[in-house]
């Protein structure tokens, strides 16, 4: 592990003391769901810097906001959907401008990232009813199935991943790729590193987890496929890359997620970082770790897309 990511290990685990704060905050039903997105949207925009060489264009699209990341070098037919994190309640694509503007210059490719539906006001199924809807506008567009990749992190790659069974079920043609940073597809939080690596996790507070997930079930069923879509039947996705800390409290959602997707005969590339912290290579370049793991995604994003590169 480099000393930049322990540095950023050490900084993430104690970010409380910076508020002022001398233990961690724990989240449960009492906490403010309007401070957490305020809070969320704040920390997005100090902890990673803009890219040079990035174009924020209003996609004109009815349903919900859009905006398309355009890099420099972007190729106009190619294009990856990307579903935004922040614990099903929080987060919108305004707020995730500098990590995915960084992953697009890296990529040297656009994303379209949009303002999928919040729980607990629309607990799931609607972040992937809304997240089939826009798909499905890109496909309208002249994008084809084969140039599209899905993208995201945390509660977003697990949105992405229920949405890809949901089109599924509708027999609507599936994008050539899904690229997961640490995805959240187990409501019933049945893997063991929810316990075992709490202590480890620099990144989630007590409680917080439970308290997210309740409220994206909502009244419905938490094992529901689009909900849970670890429980979903996998056969037939698309090839998929999933990177992951191994302290961080989602690792086993992951790991669960690669073992079911291969055997049910899904190509899958994942990879478990020693000492690295919930969707770390997101922080890219911040420290070596974190610049590895993304360039690992963005081969994997250019290979399936058949992107050209200079």
């Amino acid at each position: 592990m480099s000393v930049k990511g322990k540095m950023m290990h050490v900084m993430l685990r104690n970010r409380h003391l910076m508020k002022g704060k001398l233990k961690r905050e724990v989240i449960d039903k009492n906490s403010s769901i309007e401070q957490l997105r305020l809070e969320t949207d704040q920390a997005a925009a100090r902890i990673v810097d803009m890219p040079e060489g990035i174009n924020f264009v209003e996609a004109d699209y009815d349903k919900c906001y859009a905006e398309w990341v355009i890099a420099d070098d972007a190729d106009e037919d190619k294009a990856v959907l990307y579903f935004h994190g922040g614990g099903f309640i929080m987060g919108n694509a305004r707020s995730h401008r500098a990590i995915v503007a960084g992953f697009m210059k890296r990529l040297g490719a656009k994303a379209l990232v949009f303002d999928y539906h919040l729980a607990p006001e629309n607990p799931a199924p609607a972040a992937v009813n809304d997240s089939a809807a826009i798909y499905s506008w890109m496909l309208k567009q002249g994008y084809k199935p084969e140039n599209i990749a899905f993208s995201g992190d945390s509660a977003g790659a697990g949105i992405a991943v229920g949405t890809l069974l949901k089109l599924k079920d509708e027999n609507i043609p599936l994008p050539a790729a899904c690229a997961l940073f640490s995805p959240c597809v187990d409501m019933t939080m049945s893997g063991e590193s929810h316990r075992t690596r709490a202590k480890a996790d620099p990144c989630t507070p007590p409680g917080s987890t439970e308290t997210y997930l309740a409220y994206y079930v909502g009244d419905g069923d938490p094992e529901h496929p689009y909900a849970s879509p670890l429980f979903g039947d996998l056969t037939g996705l698309p090839p998929m890359i999933i990177q992951v800390g191994n302290d961080e409290v989602l690792r086993d959602d992951s790991v669960y997620l690669a073992t079911r997707a291969k055997k049910a005969g899904v190509e899958v590339n994942i990879k478990v970082w020693k000492g690295m912290f919930h969707c770390f290579p997101l922080l890219a370049p911040m420290f070596p770790e974190a610049t590895l793991a993304l360039e690992e995604v963005c081969q994997f994003v250019r290979e399936k897309l058949k992107m050209h590169t200079s």
